[in-house]
């Protein structure tokens, strides 16, 4: 797939780069980004290439991932461009990175729901040992600022059913293995907390709810990602629940913007949800939102044992946007615009293969 054959990404990309906050503050400075061909991770670069382009900002980013070719793939004509550069990288190896950047962006996790339940030591680690050590590497480097991307499975379950602002903690299984994911990401926010406070380390936390958009895989298994493949491809979609679980779902490139504001503008060692307030659905809405984009059939069948397992237990894991928000950021996509969107982009990344 070449999603940049896509006019309508190329125009989302445009849309969205209009709108970033702060852009101007990292215009020559260096980048580097773990995690750089995932869901969030690509369109960060996107929008950072796109500024490259558009606005001659001339950032250095240095994308990191375990495998070149998929790097390659992903971002075709740019990888051999000066500003762009590949690192090998995996969060659970030992970091070698010789040189210094300005920015870190810690993008990288297993993002599996399916592995979360096969490999929830890997789960776990690729979080906390992968955070542990960017934070000494920046520390000895004197990095600018680190952003780490956490998740809104950190606040566990919780009986409020409103929104959930940054100080909503609820309970999480600590003996269930499908709990790495959400432990293991509670766990990296203190730590960059405790490097902040020890080393004075200057570190921003966001909080992605659920994030959905053409830049994830065909790999990727979670729910919006599985859906909007599937309704790409012209296949019913497939609901393993009755999907009343009431979610924030945001367009990968309004969470990109979201991160590169908080990059430039969010406060020290302050943890932010990126929730768009148009588009806190439910999971069963948003499915047919996408079938009814993809004239596919939503249907309904029992799930299995394994399937069941690897669910997010959470009821309501809808977003408080109010303090991302105070610093001037919006989503720009609601739910209908961005699930279309991503549909579209997917067919046309598929049949313009020029």
């Amino acid at each position: 797939m070449n999603i940049y054959n896509s006019s309508i990404y190329m125009n989302d990309l445009k849309t969205v780069q209009e709108s970033l906050i702060g852009i101007s503050e990292i215009e020559g400075k260096s980048i580097l980004v773990t995690g750089a061909t995932g869901l969030i991770g690509s369109a960060i670069v996107d929008l950072l290439l796109y500024a490259n382009v558009s606005k001659e900002a001339n950032i250095k980013i240095y994308a990191c991932g375990r495998n070149e070719e998929k790097m390659r793939s992903r971002f075709l004509h740019h990888f051999d461009l000066e500003n762009f550069n590949f690192i090998k990288y995996d969060a659970c190896d030992e970091l070698d990175i010789k040189f210094s950047v300005d920015y870190v962006i810690h993008c990288a996790s297993n993002a599996n729901p399916i592995q979360y339940m096969i490999q929830p030591v890997e789960t776990m680690m690729s979080n906390f040992y992968g955070m542990n050590q960017l934070l000494h590497y920046s520390k000895k480097n004197k990095i600018k600022r680190v952003l780490y991307v956490s998740s809104s499975e950190i606040y566990g379950e919780s009986l409020d059913s409103r929104p959930l602002s940054e100080d909503s903690y609820g309970s999480i299984n600590l003996l269930n293995p499908r709990s790495s994911y959400a432990i293991g990401k509670q766990s990296t926010e203190t730590l960059c907390a405790s490097f902040h406070h020890e080393y004075g380390i200057d570190i921003v936390i966001a909080r992605p709810g659920h994030i959905y958009g053409p830049t994830a895989s065909t790999q990727d298994n979670r729910v919006s990602s599985m859906f909007a493949h599937s309704a790409a491809n012209g296949r019913d979609i497939i609901m393993k629940s009755l999907g009343k679980q009431m979610r924030s779902y945001c367009y990968s490139l309004d969470c990109a913007s979201a991160i590169l504001a908080l990059l430039v503008k969010g406060e020290s060692c302050e943890a932010y949800n990126i929730s768009n307030s148009n588009s806190i659905i439910t999971i069963k809405e948003m499915a047919a939102l996408l079938a009814d984009f993809g004239s596919v059939d939503l249907k309904f069948e029992i799930p299995t044992e394994m399937e069941a397992a690897r669910y997010n237990p959470m009821d309501n894991s809808s977003l408080n946007s109010d303090k991302i928000e105070g610093i001037g950021w919006r989503g720009l996509f609601n739910a209908e615009t961005g699930l279309k969107h991503t549909v579209e982009i997917l067919r046309q990344g598929q049949y313009n293969t020029n």
